[in-house]
């Protein structure tokens, strides 16, 4: 009995066998049939390849294997630059605002100067002119003064003649 199912397995793994020959062939012959394929196996690097399926094997499998890799690592540069050009520009953005909010923080301050410095001159001025009109009020009534002198003078020779 356990000969009986020796063989029987035996021969339905050679079938499967079989059948998995036949579906690698047609697969095999539908990727030669690709023109893309034909066109890179009439090639010196194809037809090498096509006499050394070692070496075939071994390219197919680090250009699968290095695909991923690749592309991480190229998705990583791509990334990084889209981040430094885009993290570049925010902070020319914040420098610049930094910038802006600093001139208009010192130009506050120097209109506020400005302004306390008029406020205080204007303060003495009209303080000044006021003890000058309290203590000296001939100062202020100049152009009548002069003018009685003059007039004063212009009289005054007449008298002495």
């Amino acid at each position: 009995m356990l000969v009986k199912m020796q063989s029987s397995s035996t021969s339905s793994s050679g079938t499967d066998f079989q059948r998995l020959r036949e579906r690698w062939t047609t697969l095999l012959n539908r990727i030669y049939e690709d023109p893309r394929v034909a066109q890179l196996m009439n090639t010196r690097i194809g037809q090498y390849l096509s006499s050394h399926p070692f070496i075939a094997l071994t390219v197919l499998l680090f250009s699968a294997m290095a695909a991923l890799p690749v592309g991480l690592f190229i998705t990583f540069a791509l990334v990084t630059l889209i981040m430094s050009g885009l993290g570049f520009v925010f902070f020319e953005v914040f420098l610049l605002s930094v910038g802006g909010m600093t001139l208009l923080c010192v130009l506050s301050g120097i209109a506020i100067f400005s302004f306390m410095v008029s406020l205080i001159l204007e303060a003495l001025h009209i303080t000044i002119s006021k003890i000058l009109k309290l203590y000296y009020p001939h100062l202020t009534k100049r152009g009548q003064v002069q003018e009685k002198e003059s007039e004063g003078e212009t009289s005054k020779p007449k008298e002495m003649e």
